[in-house]
C-alpha cells in the first residue's frame, strides 16, 4: 500500500485547509492524518489513491488558500484505521497561523439575507472563508482566547459548529450568532444618547440619505461615511475633517452601481470582488460626481461591501458613500468607541458603534489596474500579513527584521524563506503611528515565534525607523541599507528573482533618499543585485531651496530649475509674458538665491518627484503648499490631454543625456521647451502630455544604452513615482517593444511601503557572507 508525506507550504493554516484535506482524504479512501506544523501543513496519507491525491487537492482548495510548494517523502509503518485532523503541539505554528481579514463569502451573505436562518440580519456573521482575522488577535497562537473574540462564548449551536470538521466553520476563531456573539447600536454623538432602532444598519443608511455624516466602526478600524452624491456633505466633511484636498474613498452596494461612474475591466471587476475588496482607483466615466470627491483627479477610489455590517446597510442604499479614515487628517484612524465620542464628535452627527474589540488597526488597501495587471500601491486589510515566499535560493536560516522608511511605513521579518509584511502605518512623524508601530512589533514577534539576530536599517541617520532600530537592537548587528537599492532589491524579491540570477538594471524614481554622496538620490538608475549597487545614471542635480519646505512647496522646486538651466534674467526675458514672474516675485527669492549659492539648507537632489512638482508648477496646476505628499504631481498626470498621447505631431519634450560617470538625464531642455508652449497659450493638458512622452522615452533611451553597456536584458521599475500610471505605461511600452524583460510591482508597493522587503532580502542574501556562503 502506498504511504505518502506531503509538507504543504502557501496561506495553508487558518483558511479551513485542514478539513478540506479531511474531506477529500475519506472521499478518496485514505486513512492517515494532517495537521498543522512549523513548516506549513503535514498530510500523511495511506492507500491507492495517494499518489493521485496532491493533483486532486490542488485542483479542490478553499477559496482563501494558497499552495506554494508541497515537499513529499514515502512513509513506512502501519496504515492507520482512519483519516483524522490532529491537533497542532503549542508552539509549534510558528508561520502564517494568522490570516488577512477577509471580505464576508457568498455562503456568509445567504445566510444574512435568508429569514428562516439564526443568523438573519447579522452584522457579525463569519466562517474559515471570511471574517476578521488579523484585526481580532491580540497574541499568538491564534486561538479565540487569544483575540478579541474571547468575552463572547460560543453558544452550543457555534461550539458544534466548531467542533465539527465537515462544517464550514470548524476551528473558525470568530464564529458568533445573535444569541452569543457581538451587538452593535448607534448613538448620537451630540446628547451622547443610544438611538433606538430594531434595525442599525437601516437607520444608519436613513440617516446618510437625510444629509448626516457618521462614523461606522468596522473591521480594523473607524470610516466616515456620508453621500458621496450630495455635494454639500460632501463639502462639510471636507471641512470638519480639515481635508482640504485629498481624495475621498467610496463604498458602493455592486459593480452596478460603480460602473454608472467609472469604467471597469475583466480585470478590474475581479479585483473589486476578490476577497481581499481593496479600494481600486477606476477612471471616471458616466455619471459625475462632485468635484469635492476627488479634486482634479481623473480616478476615483472604489471599493464594495466587505462585512456584514456593510452588506446590511447598502441594501437600502442605491448610491456611493463616501468611505474615509475616520481620524483628523495627519492621524491614525479611530478604533474604539471611546475614541469615536472623544475625537470625531466634531465631525460626525451619529456613530455607528459594536462591542467587538478592534486589537489590531488596519486601514483599507489600494489597488490599481495597469497594463492589465493589479498592482498594490497600500497594502492593509485583506494583503496583511500574508506572507511572501522569497526566492528559492535564499537561505533559510536568517530571522531579520528590517524597518522600513519613515513614511508609508511598512516594517518585515524574514524566517524559513518566507517575508511577512506587516500591515501599511503610515508617516511615523505622528506620534500615535510611531507608538502603533512598536505595538505591532512585539505583536508580529509573538504571533510568528520570531527573535530577529540581526536589523536592516535605511541609511538616513535621521530617519525614525532608523534611529528606533539602533534603540532595540541591544547588541544585535544593524546594516544600513541605501534607500534606492533597496527598492530595487524588493522588486526583484517579489519577482523571484535568485541570488544566481546576477545584476539588473534598476530604475529607481521616488521623491527622496539618502545617496552615499550625502546628497538627496531619487531619479537612479542602478546596476544592482542583493549584495550591492553601481549608481550608472541619475538626474541632473538641482538644490532644494528650503530642504524639507521645498518637498511641500512646488514653486521652490521651479524656481531651483528655473535658475540652474538658464539663470534668473534669462527666464524674466524669455517669458515674461506669463505669470510666472510675478508669482516668483511675491516670493523670498533673495533668501533661496542665497541659500543655493552657500548651499545652507539646499542639499542637491536627483529626485524625480521633486521634477514633477517643479514641471506642475510650471506648467500651472500646482504652486503653493500642497496639502497632502505627491498632490502636484498627481494633479499634473491628471491634467494629460489622453489624446495628444496618440498624436505623432505632439512631440515629445527633449530630455538630454549628458556624458560622465555616472551619466547625466538633464531636463532642462524640456522644462523650456514647456514654457515656450505655455507662452504660445498652449494647454496644461498638451504641456503634461508632452512632458511625460519625454521623460519616457528620455529614460527608456538611457537604459538602453546602459543595458547595452552592461549587456543585461532585464530591468526593474520601483519607486514612488511608478504609482504614476501614465509615466509607467508608456516607459513599460518602449521598454518592452525593445526587448527587455521588465520587472515591476504587484504584490508590494512600489513606494516606500514596500521598502522593507527590499531591506530584508538584501540582509538575507548578505548574511550568506557572515556564514562564509
Amino acid at each position: 500500500m502506498l504511504a505518502l508525506s506531503l509538507i504543504i507550504r502557501g496561506q495553508v493554516q487558518g483558511v479551513g485547509f485542514r478539513p478540506t484535506v479531511w474531506r477529500l482524504a475519506r472521499e478518496c479512501g485514505l486513512t492517515g492524518d494532517v495537521k498543522n506544523t512549523g513548516e506549513g501543513v503535514e498530510v500523511r496519507i495511506w492507500g491507492e489513491m495517494a499518489e493521485r491525491f496532491e493533483a486532486i487537492l490542488k485542483a479542490n482548495l478553499p477559496g482563501l488558500a494558497r499552495i506554494d510548494s508541497i515537499a513529499r517523502h514515502s512513509l513506512s509503518g502501519a496504515a492507520p484505521q482512519s483519516f483524522e485532523i490532529v491537533n497542532s503541539q503549542e508552539g509549534s505554528v510558528t508561520q502564517l497561523a494568522v490570516t488577512p481579514d477577509m471580505a464576508t463569502c457568498p455562503d456568509c451573505l445567504d445566510e444574512i439575507r435568508d429569514p428562516f436562518d439564526r443568523r438573519y440580519r447579522y452584522p457579525f456573521n463569519n466562517c474559515t472563508n471570511c471574517g476578521p482575522r488579523f484585526t481580532i488577535v491580540q497574541s499568538g497562537p491564534y486561538d479565540r482566547a487569544r483575540t478579541t473574540m474571547a468575552p463572547f462564548a460560543m453558544c452550543e449551536d457555534c461550539a458544534d459548529e466548531f467542533e465539527t470538521p465537515a462544517d464550514r466553520r470548524f476551528h473558525a476563531q470568530p464564529v458568533a450568532c445573535p444569541h452569543c456573539g457581538p451587538t452593535v447600536w448607534i448613538e448620537d454623538l451630540k446628547s451622547g444618547a443610544r438611538v433606538e432602532a430594531d434595525d442599525s444598519p437601516r437607520l444608519l443608511a436613513d440617516l446618510i440619505l437625510a444629509g448626516h455624516i457618521v462614523a461606522i466602526r468596522g473591521l480594523g478600524g473607524v470610516h466616515l461615511a456620508c453621500d458621496a452624491t450630495n455635494t454639500k456633505t460632501v463639502g462639510a466633511l471636507r471641512i470638519r475633517k480639515r481635508r482640504k484636498a485629498k481624495a475621498f474613498a467610496m463604498m458602493a452596494r455592486d459593480l452596478k452601481v460603480i460602473g454608472r461612474y467609472v469604467a471597469i475591466s475583466t480585470v478590474e471587476a475581479a479585483v473589486l470582488t476578490s476577497p481581499a475588496a481593496p479600494i481600486l482607483l477606476l477612471y471616471g466615466q458616466g455619471e459625475t460626481l462632485p468635484e469635492a470627491v476627488a479634486p482634479g483627479l481623473s480616478r476615483l477610489g472604489f471599493m464594495l461591501p466587505h462585512t456584514p455590517l456593510h452588506h446590511l446597510m447598502f441594501e437600502h442604499l442605491d448610491r456611493p458613500l463616501i468611505m474615509t479614515s475616520g481620524n483628523i487628517s495627519g492621524h491614525p484612524q479611530c478604533t474604539t468607541n471611546q475614541e469615536i465620542r472623544d475625537k470625531l464628535s466634531g465631525i460626525v452627527d451619529f456613530a455607528l458603534m459594536h462591542d467587538r474589540e478592534i486589537a489590531n488597526r488596519i486601514d483599507d488597501s489600494v489597488v490599481a489596474v495597469d497594463l492589465g495587471e493589479a498592482r498594490i500601491l497600500r497594502r492593509a486589510r485583506g494583503y496583511a500579513p500574508q506572507a511572501i515566499t522569497l526566492p528559492d535560493d535564499f537561505p533559510q536560516d536568517p530571522c531579520i527584521l528590517a524597518m522600513g522608511s519613515e513614511l508609508k511605513n511598512t516594517f518585515c521579518l524574514t524566517q524559513k524563506g518566507q517575508a511577512i509584511l506587516s500591515q501599511h502605518m503610515g508617516d511615523l512623524e505622528d506620534a500615535a503611528t510611531n507608538e502603533e508601530q512598536r505595538h505591532n512589533l512585539a505583536l508580529f514577534s509573538s504571533l510568528f515565534h520570531h527573535q530577529a539576530e540581526q536589523l536592516i536599517v535605511d541609511a538616513h541617520p535621521d530617519y525614525l525607523p532608523t534611529q528606533f532600530g539602533y534603540e532595540i537592537a541591544q547588541g544585535r548587528p544593524v546594516t544600513e541599507v541605501q534607500h534606492h537599492h533597496a527598492h530595487i532589491a524588493a522588486c526583484m524579491a517579489e519577482n523571484g528573482v535568485r541570488l544566481a540570477d546576477g545584476a539588473v538594471l534598476g530604475l529607481a524614481l521616488d521623491g527622496s533618499g539618502l545617496g552615499d554622496d550625502g546628497t538627496i538620490w531619487g531619479g537612479e538608475v542602478l546596476l544592482a543585485d542583493y549584495q550591492g549597487y553601481q549608481r550608472l545614471a541619475h538626474l541632473k542635480p538641482v538644490p532644494l531651496p528650503g530642504g524639507a519646505a521645498a518637498v511641500r512647496e512646488p514653486w521652490r522646486n521651479a524656481y531651483a530649475h528655473v535658475v540652474s538651466s538658464m539663470g534668473w534674467p534669462q527666464f524674466a526675458d524669455r517669458f515674461a509674458g506669463l505669470d510666472l514672474e510675478e508669482r516668483f516675485g511675491a516670493q523670498p527669492l533673495a533668501t533661496l538665491d542665497a541659500m543655493m549659492r552657500k548651499g545652507i539648507n539646499a542639499p542637491l537632489s536627483s529626485s524625480c518627484g521633486r521634477l514633477f512638482d517643479a514641471a506642475a508648477a510650471l506648467c500651472g496646476v500646482a504652486w503653493g503648499r500642497q496639502s497632502f505628499e505627491g498632490e502636484a504631481a498627481m494633479l499634473f498626470e491628471a491634467a494629460i490631454d489622453r489624446q495628444c498621447l496618440k498624436v505623432e505631431e505632439r512631440a515629445a519634450y527633449p530630455f538630454v543625456i549628458r556624458a560622465g560617470t555616472p551619466l547625466q538625464l538633464d531636463p532642462a531642455p524640456a522644462l523650456e521647451a514647456m514654457l515656450e508652449d505655455r507662452l504660445k497659450g498652449a494647454s496644461s493638458g498638451l504641456l503634461s502630455a508632452r512632458f511625460h512622452l519625454g521623460l519616457a522615452e528620455a529614460l527608456a533611451r538611457l537604459t538602453l544604452i546602459l543595458a547595452h553597456q552592461q549587456r543585461i536584458n532585464i530591468v526593474a521599475l520601483s519607486g514612488g513615482c511608478f504609482q504614476n500610471a501614465s509615466l509607467f505605461a508608456l516607459l513599460h511600452d518602449r521598454l518592452a517593444n525593445a526587448g527587455l524583460h521588465i520587472l515591476s510591482h504587484s504584490k508590494v508597493p512600489c513606494n516606500d511601503g514596500g521598502l522593507s522587503l527590499g531591506q530584508a532580502a538584501i540582509g538575507v542574501a548578505r548574511s550568506l557572507n557572515v556564514m562564509g556562503g
